[in-house]
């Protein structure tokens, strides 16, 4: 008999969950590779939560949100269609009285929630989880899924608004502009603006150059970035150094590698990756090449705005101006929400779980302390006053294998009911006109073109052109293998892959969407990305030489 023990209530049951949608979505941008159990339950209880909220609070006119199973670690969705037209009518005329504070004040709407989970935060902070009670550990952790629950409250209410109005935006640009957001013209309308994520990576940037200055660069260069950190606090001037870069990580430092886990130090515990960012600006060296290329894209835009506007009627205009302006904040949003919302409010995760399964294996309870990302909440409510009355290493144990075999057989892309293909799948995505879906979680599907001869096929997500050596990264602690002029190869990408983006040549993923973090950063930085190629990362080897023709959706090994 099978237990459904991870997210009771939300695992993947095949019969039933086909009966209610025949067409359920890996999210191959967040669940590749698959999850471990406590993040799986995070997530799938309380994203699903947020989309729904942030659905409703919004009143979307054709979705209701979304529904999620977990599945051998990996999240589904199904899209909750709004059914008659009554009640779409209905929601629309309240969709335009919900959508007016992101029209008349989005940026005070956004710094509000910025201000509000800061808060939250540190509130969460407070408490030293080494030296703290089971009791105070047990109401730390009640109080971290209550944060992560109104993170999510805050992040789909803000991504739905946000990105609702950027497909408006798109369909009016299709209809009187004959362009979508595949189109470099679209692109070049979106394109240019500052976000805390490239803010902090320019912050890195300033920190190669100080290291530079105090005589640090050869011990960078010479090191891996594993012992850094080590080498530094050796040295009196790296020392010096280190109390900067702290105080840095202790503002900004709270993420981990992966956007969408919790099994991995974050910067504040491990600062290696950070410290590897600094070394490769200094591998790069020269200036931080954003601050050129935004101003190269913003008099870009401003000319593409003129352009555009001179084909919008008079009584068409205000309201294409208005939509075109809240597209414009999607790339800023997409950055800043990583930065805000899931990496702090995931690292907060982290720190309040670890808190316990310290104390869980101080007990015995547990063998190892990262034990706990293999138990729910509710064992470590079970266990969380009186830990050592309590053996929880069978369940540990049983769970770690499967979360290995899982991670070992990937997650099919979409699980279809018998009859059901995957073009019918894919109307049902279009029919809802949710944003989420078709711009960041699944995005546009390649469409064959054999007179192209390519190798692989994609989606435009950056435009351009570029050659180069292919390097293929699988996970994030690789990108120190990162070289300049490179093509970075890999499934997604997350904020905290952003520094090199300053120096490689181009992006291929495996998924993607226009709004996903590898497209946004990518148009940033002028150079191509190909997005939803599927397999790109089995059927490209690190060393191949490849093309890749953004602008065509077309890839090229050019060594075969």
């Amino acid at each position: 008999m099978k237990v459904y023990d991870v997210v009771p209530g939300f695992e993947f049951d095949e019969k039933a969950d086909l009966e209610q949608s025949p067409a359920w979505f890996l999210d191959g941008t967040h669940s590749v590779p698959p999850w471990t159990p406590m993040f799986g339950w995070f997530w799938i209880n309380f994203c699903r939560h947020g989309m729904q909220y942030g659905a409703e609070k919004l009143s979307l006119p054709t979705v209701k949100g979304w529904d999620w199973r977990f599945h051998r670690g990996g999240g589904y969705l199904t899209l909750l269609l709004v059914k008659s037209e009554e009640e779409k009518l209905e929601r629309e005329k309240r969709f335009r009285e919900a959508i007016r504070p992101f029209v008349t004040d989005y940026d005070g709407l956004w710094r509000g929630f910025v201000v509000e989970m800061l808060g939250r935060y540190e509130d969460l902070k407070k408490l030293d989880v080494a030296t703290a009670t089971s009791i105070e550990l047990l109401d730390n952790f009640e109080q971290t899924i209550n944060v992560c629950r109104r993170m999510w409250e805050v992040h789909m209410y803000m991504m739905y608004g946000t990105y609702t109005a950027y497909i408006l935006f798109e369909n009016m640009c299709r209809e009187l502009v004959g362009i979508d957001d595949t189109n470099p013209l679209f692109h070049k309308l979106i394109t240019g603006f500052d976000n805390k994520v490239l803010q902090v990576d320019k912050r890195i940037w300033e920190f190669s150059r100080e290291a530079d200055e105090m005589g640090l660069a050869t011990l960078f260069l010479q090191s891996e970035p594993k012992d850094i950190a080590s080498k530094l606090e050796a040295d009196p001037k790296g020392r010096e150094f280190m109390v900067a870069f702290r105080e840095f990580l202790n503002e900004d430092g709270w993420r981990m590698q992966r956007m969408s886990e919790m099994n991995l130090p974050t910067w504040i515990e491990d600062p290696a990756p950070a410290l590897m960012s600094v070394k490769q600006f200094l591998v790069k060296g020269g200036d931080f090449n954003l601050d050129h290329e935004r101003a190269k894209l913003t008099k870009e835009r401003a000319e593409a705005e003129e352009q555009v506007l001179s084909k919008i009627g008079a009584e068409q205009k205000p309201w294409f101006t208005t939509l075109m302006r809240l597209a414009q904040k999607s790339g800023v949003f997409s950055e800043e929400h990583d930065h805000y919302l899931d990496l702090y409010a995931h690292a907060m995760m982290r720190r309040s779980a670890l808190g316990m399964g310290r104390r869980f294996a101080q007990c015995g309870t547990i063998a190892d302390a990262e034990d706990i990302f293999f138990l729910m909440p509710d064992e470590v409510r079970k266990a969380g006053l009186t830990p050592d009355q309590f053996n929880l290493r069978a369940v540990v144990d049983r769970r770690r294998a499967e979360w290995q075999e899982w991670c070992k057989t990937p997650n099919p892309p979409v699980i279809l009911k018998d009859g059901f293909d995957m073009d019918q799948a894919m109307g049902v995505l279009v029919r809802s006109n949710d944003p989420i879906a078709l711009k960041v979680v699944v995005g546009s599907m390649p469409v064959a073109r054999p007179e192209l001869k390519a190798d692989l096929q994609g989606i435009c997500g950056s435009p351009g052109v570029a050659e180069g050596i292919a390097r293929v990264i699988l996970t994030e602690d690789q990108l120190s293998e990162v070289q300049p002029g490179d093509i970075l190869v890999a499934a997604t990408t997350s904020p905290s892959w952003t520094p090199v983006f300053s120096f490689i040549g181009g992006v291929v993923v495996d998924r993607g969407a226009s709004l996903s973090h590898a497209a946004i950063v990518g148009r940033e930085y002028g150079i191509p990305v190909l997005m939803n190629v599927f397999v790109g990362t089995q059927k490209i080897k690190t060393g191949d030489r490849i093309r890749v023709d953004a602008n065509m959706g077309a890839l090229y090994i050019l060594n075969k």
